[in-house]
């Protein structure tokens, strides 16, 4: 049986043939050199690949080098590694003569997908997902969605409770060991050699191995998943974990096997421990978004990162960045940033409609805005990140994916949120001192781009709206003045 090659997002079981394979573990520091990371991802990533060394020992071979290709000079026989998540990764396979077997650690093959995509006009995601349900065979009841509806999210959009947080068991945190230990006083060499980092250092808080994962599997299935639906597009300020997983960090680092997760939602939903419309959000993160993020990284081509419909010019500034959240005064973006900074991690909607939505509206450009999530998430890898930022987020591609931007002003934080609740702004203001920079931002991205959104039929309404605002030219100015100041 030939040695398995295991890159540092394939560390689940599921990645090997049979429990005795041997195994390759690389190490590479130049990965951290090249660009800064946040410092919590850098904990995780080498926490789970030395954790995985230690289980497999003598199993495995477990290389600590500069680059990839100095540890592959190294191994003296033959390997073979399944398709790596990234295209950099695959031509350094390819490159080094390495058998390169089909992906793991998704639920739709790549065949399959582009048997569903080819001669579509649209690639939606929501097309997609019914697809992918009725060919897993997941929450179907004779050929019909369970519940007669294929989309529940409707009934997932519940604003924030007013006690400011929910009434489910918080997430169970890993313990940290020597391991970690360990990493933790190399991380600080390495930055005493001159490697950066972003964000601060803190306490590990996903999980690192295959048995770790599992755990907060389980205990979010038994504890959270239930009101996990109702509440995941609402934001509470003293309460980021709110119902939400935490799993996407261990899916993206192969612990888990997406599947199983799955199906472990659904025998939760037949067996009645939690509503239909809680299992389906999360499958339809699982075998919809997810897989459907990872194969449009490969279908849509290398050159896709680079789109830029909206003519998004301005550089992404440096308070944002450096995650410099003391310099905010809008409440929403200054705790958003801070718990990337604390953390690497908030929920999908503060990434959608608090940071992307104020990078859409300030006209940022879209591959930088996608190459800072990819640093700066403990979970953000770059096929995670290029479709999810340049598509979704930014709206860049004019709708490949997307029927119209995620923009918003400040009623939709303020509606599902408790943020702007003491803010020095207000969401019904758009002009003057106490505008604020979401409201504002809103209609002074309608008017940048009035003539490249004037075909969408979901924005005919607010583009019409425009005409009828007579402070437009003033809010636009006020705006433009605002550039890339942090608000």
């Amino acid at each position: 049986m030939r040695r398995r090659w295991l890159f540092a997002d394939q560390l689940g079981p599921h990645f090997l043939d049979a429990p005795e394979q041997p195994v390759l573990l690389v190490e590479s520091k130049a990965v951290f050199r090249r660009r800064a990371f946040h410092r919590q991802k850098a904990h995780l990533v080498l926490s789970a690949l030395r954790h995985r060394a230690a289980e497999l020992g003598g199993r495995a071979v477990f290389v600590q080098s500069e680059t990839y290709r100095e540890a592959l000079d190294r191994v003296r026989e033959p390997l073979e590694v399944c398709h790596p998540t990234s295209r950099a990764a695959r031509d350094l396979v390819r490159g080094a003569g390495v058998e390169m077997l089909p992906p793991r650690g998704f639920v739709s093959s790549p065949q399959q997908f582009t048997d569903w995509a080819q001669g579509r006009k649209r690639l939606r995601m929501e097309d997609f997902y019914r697809h992918a349900r009725v060919l897993h065979d997941l929450l179907m009841d004779g050929g019909e969605p369970a519940g007669g509806r294929w989309n529940l999210d409707a009934d997932n959009r519940q604003p924030p409770p007013r006690s400011g947080h929910l009434d489910v068991p918080a997430p169970p945190l890993p313990a940290e060991d020597d391991i970690d230990a360990q990493v933790r006083a190399d991380l600080d060499r390495w930055e005493a050699e001159g490697i950066r980092f972003l964000g601060r250092d803190g306490p590990r808080l996903f999980p690192a191995t295959h048995a770790e994962a599992t755990a907060r599997l389980r205990h979010f299935v038994q504890h959270r998943l239930g009101a996990f639906g109702p509440y995941e597009d609402a934001m509470l300020s003293g309460d980021p974990w709110l119902a939400h997983s935490m799993l996407s960090a261990p899916l993206n680092l192969g612990l888990l096997d997406p599947l199983d997760a799955a199906h472990r939602a659904e025998e939760a939903y037949r067996a009645g421990r939690v509503p239909l419309a809680s299992a389906e959000g999360f499958i339809r993160q699982l075998i919809g978004w997810r897989d459907y993020i990872w194969h449009l990284y490969w279908y849509l081509g290398e050159q896709y990162r680079h789109r830029n419909r909206l003519g998004a010019r301005r550089t992404v500034p440096g308070w944002f960045a450096e995650l410099d959240a003391d310099a905010v005064q809008a409440r929403c973006l200054s705790d958003v940033l801070a718990g990337v900074r604390d953390r690497g991690w908030v929920h999908h909607i503060p990434r959608l409609m608090v940071l992307g939505n104020y990078g859409l509206q300030r006209g940022w450009r879209p591959g930088e805005l996608a190459d800072w999530f990819h640093r700066a998430f403990v979970d953000g890898y770059e096929w995670v990140m290029t479709a999810n930022v340049v598509g979704m987020s930014q709206y860049a591609d004019a709708g490949t994916i997307t029927t119209k931007p995620y923009a918003a002003g400040g009623a939709y934080v303020n509606r599902m949120s408790d943020y702007c609740g003491g803010c020095r702004y207000d969401p019904r203001h758009r002009l003057g001192a106490d505008a604020c920079p979401y409201t504002a931002g809103y209609w002074a991205f309608l008017d940048r781009n009035r003539e490249r959104l004037a075909g969408n039929v979901r924005l005919a309404q607010p583009l019409r709206q425009l005409d009828r605002l007579a402070d437009l030219p003033e809010v636009a100015e006020q705006e433009r003045q605002r550039g890339s100041h942090a608000p």
